[in-house]
């Protein structure tokens, strides 16, 4: 029997023991949607968690009201284990991040029973992450350097499988494009008026054009955002988001230029102005070898969820119902950690700390196979039995991960040289 199987497992012993209180956090964050910095009562339940744990907590961690920092402990090495806690409108905790934050503090709490436990010495912080979907909390964090004295960051993501996330998140521009025009009676004078809605239409057919010339990681997609002005009157403002993405800097980069350029040739061609402003922007996720290798070893040694009958029953009925192509392998056990990373179509904002500091995301199944993220049966599994079994053993996973990580000094040196290195 081996070390993280071992009947006394203290930090098996403690997910298991406050198992019921988990889910309730994990169920009261499910039931109060809230979205990106409006995260009012999920912080806050976080933080009391925490700080009735033993965990020192401040609050604005770098100025932002919903977000949190929380300690325990002293000293080198100092782990930080990142939250998330924001939801989707329309379609609340599709993500998944109801179970995310509560899993996070989840580990920190059982890793700091077990280094109590063991007289393991160094720091574990819980950092409180808002607005991870549109691209913002950690990024300002990053930035005002709250991130800067960590060892490593510890953090996981809902998916539809069990694996170490050796994958390369997207780097993003996200930006607004604000065209100004004249405004006059559509019927009666439409020549007196520059519509703001033709240079923002002209701009996106320009983009729709350009996807064939960019490479194939490229994905660039927009929304209108609603300026509340009715068919009769020739638009005098007309407002678009975009995301544009790809697994490397450069080619984001490149691609959002080109975009910025298709903006300035509409407003141009309709005699209207365009404002261009850049909210957000990421690297992609950067990659360490060595760190996986000790979370996927942690993991090996760890069972997965097991499923009953009326889970497996539900996991039937809405694969069959939304279409998801599983083939009826509805759940499975850990999969191999690749030789190379994975470029993946998704981006997040922890992938900014990555460059900062180590940084390893385990990923978890919180969902049956085949089911997308930001879809309506994710968030009806994340409110769920299936979605409560993948946040404990994730869990135990990034604590487990995290005492292995600590066990040696060579470990974190290993980590480091790489992250130097790469």
């Amino acid at each position: 029997m081996n070390n993280l199987q071992t009947k006394h497992n203290v930090i098996a012993d403690w997910i298991f023991s406050h198992e019921r209180e988990l889910i309730r956090a994990a169920e009261f964050i499910f039931e109060h949607p809230e979205l990106a910095y409006e995260e009012v009562l999920s912080s806050k339940y976080l933080a009391d968690y925490l700080r009735n744990k033993g965990f020192s907590v401040s609050a604005k961690t770098a100025g932002i009201d919903t977000a949190f920092t929380a300690k325990w402990g002293g000293g080198k090495p100092v782990i930080g284990f990142l939250a998330e806690y924001d939801a989707l409108a329309g379609v609340g905790h599709a993500c998944g991040h109801n179970l995310l934050g509560t899993a996070v503090c989840a580990a920190a709490c059982a890793l700091k029973a077990d280094m109590e436990c063991s007289g393991t010495s160094g720091t574990i912080r819980v950092y409180g992450c808002p607005a991870e979907e549109i691209m913002s909390g950690k990024i300002v964090m990053e930035r005002a350097g709250v991130f800067n004295d960590l060892d490593t960051a510890v953090t996981w993501h809902p998916f539809d499988r069990n694996r170490i996330s050796n994958d390369i998140w997207q780097s993003q521009d996200i930006k607004n494009y604000t065209f100004h025009g004249i405004s006059a009676h559509a019927s009666k004078s439409p020549e007196e008026g520059r519509s703001a809605l033709d240079a923002a239409e002209l701009m996106n057919i320009g983009v729709n054009y350009l996807r064939e010339h960019v490479p194939g990681d490229v994905r660039m997609h927009y929304a209108y955002i609603d300026n509340h002005i009715s068919a009769n009157v020739v638009p005098d403002i007309a407002k678009t988001n975009y995301f544009i993405r790809s697994s490397k800097r450069s080619r984001t980069e490149d691609a959002s230029r080109r975009v910025d350029d298709c903006a300035r040739g509409a407003a141009l061609m309709t005699g209207t102005t365009v404002d261009i402003e850049l909210v957000k922007c990421c690297k992609e996720m950067k990659i360490n070898r060595p760190l996986a290798e000790i979370y996927y070893k942690a993991m090996t040694q760890i069972p997965t969820p097991e499923y009953t009958q009326d889970e497996l029953n539900f996991a039937a009925r809405i694969s069959k119902e939304a279409g998801f192509l599983n083939n009826g392998n509805y759940f499975s056990g850990l999969e191999p950690l690749e030789d190379e990373p994975v470029p993946i179509s998704i981006g997040t904002d922890a992938s900014e700390v990555s460059h900062t500091v180590p940084l390893i995301t385990i990923s978890a199944a919180t969902m049956c196979k085949g089911t997308p993220l930001h879809h309506r049966a994710a968030a009806e599994q994340a409110g769920m039995s299936i979605g409560h079994k993948g946040m404990l053993y994730a869990a135990r996973c990034m604590a487990e991960g995290t005492k292995l990580l600590l066990e040696a000094p060579k470990n974190l040196d290993a980590v480091w040289t790489y992250h130097r290195t790469h």
